[in-house]
């Protein structure tokens, strides 16, 4: 089976290097025509540069097809016309590959409202202005794949990432909302949470381990989740050749009768609500009133359901 993304138009944001440039790289490989955004700042959103041309240079001298850009995904007027720039050219957009980034790292105690807005600012909300800009043009063409770039920050913490985990817990979030909006449009939405060595996290690993994380190594996740045949609603972590999915569960529900209902019965029944037992992962939200039913239910009998939930 050879995955190819033959006419398809993909844009990919910051990938003037690093894990983007990969992904652009192997996009171009595979037949796809690219936006190459990059608005060309360090790690923490300052200063600019070439770095978007080179990599269409790279890609044109193996042969491909690519146009650099150099958009803001803070702009949702830039993003608008970014992809507008890619439909006048080429006639559509099919994949979108949310992976600009920046860091702003210190404790809690000591970052700035500032530093925290910026970051949540460029992650969330720029990966939400670049999807909303694809997102008519996806749902008109009946076609569209699209990547968030979450972390294990957001997933499962950090120190001194908090605008950072905000950020990257809320484009999982953002996932599973549009996974559904988009599933009778063919627009299929993942997430995936990538450790790789790039010049975002270069201070964090010892040199060795700086490059066995190598961001060629996370491609084959990213591209697979931006193919034709992708999942969707998937949580995906990628380093070092090692893959995994994660999940938001939940247990079953502990329902609690009247005279239970207190602050008390709940410190009470504690070890039973927080037990990991019977653990699975809803695909919408409204699993999650649905398992609270199925506990009163349990309690009480079928009949105690509001007629409006049954059936």
């Amino acid at each position: 089976m050879t995955i190819s993304f033959k006419d398809r138009v993909a844009i990919v944001t910051g990938a003037g290097g690093g894990l983007g440039k990969e992904y652009a790289l192997e996009l171009a490989r595979r037949g796809a025509k690219v936006v190459v955004n990059d608005l060309g700042g360090s790690r923490d959103g300052t200063g600019t540069s070439d770095a978007a041309a080179q990599v269409v240079e790279e890609i044109e001298k193996a042969g491909g097809e690519a146009i650099a850009n150099g958009a803001s995904v803070t702009e949702y007027d830039q993003m608008e016309k970014m992809v507008a720039d890619a439909k006048q050219k080429w006639g559509g957009v099919h994949v979108l590959i949310n992976n600009a980034g920046v860091l702003r790292d210190k404790s809690f105690a000591k970052m700035s409202p500032d530093d925290f807005e910026f970051v949540v600012r460029v992650h969330l909300l720029g990966s939400a202005y670049a999807t909303k800009a694809v997102w008519d043009t996806m749902r008109d063409q009946a076609y569209g794949r699209i990547l968030m770039t979450s972390s294990s920050t957001g997933l499962f913490g950090n120190f001194g990432q908090a605008n950072y985990g905000a950020a990257k817990l809320g484009l999982a979030g953002l996932t599973k909302t549009l996974h559904l909006e988009g599933a009778k449009y063919n627009i299929k939405v993942n997430s995936l949470s990538p450790v790789a060595g790039t010049r975002m996290t270069e201070d964090l690993f010892p040199e060795e381990a700086f490059k066995l994380f190598g961001p060629e190594n996370v491609v084959p996740a990213a591209l697979f989740l931006v193919s034709e045949d992708s999942p969707t609603n998937a949580i995906v972590g990628a380093g070092a050749g090692g893959f995994h999915s994660a999940w938001v569960m939940m247990n079953d529900a502990v329902w609690l009768k009247d005279d239970e209902r207190t602050v008390e019965g709940f410190a009470e029944n504690w070890d039973k609500i927080s037990e990991k037992n019977n653990l699975h992962a809803p695909q919408s939200g409204a699993e999650q009133s649905g398992t609270i039913l199925k506990a009163m239910q349990s309690v009480l009998g079928k009949d105690a359901a509001p007629s409006s939930t049954r059936g």
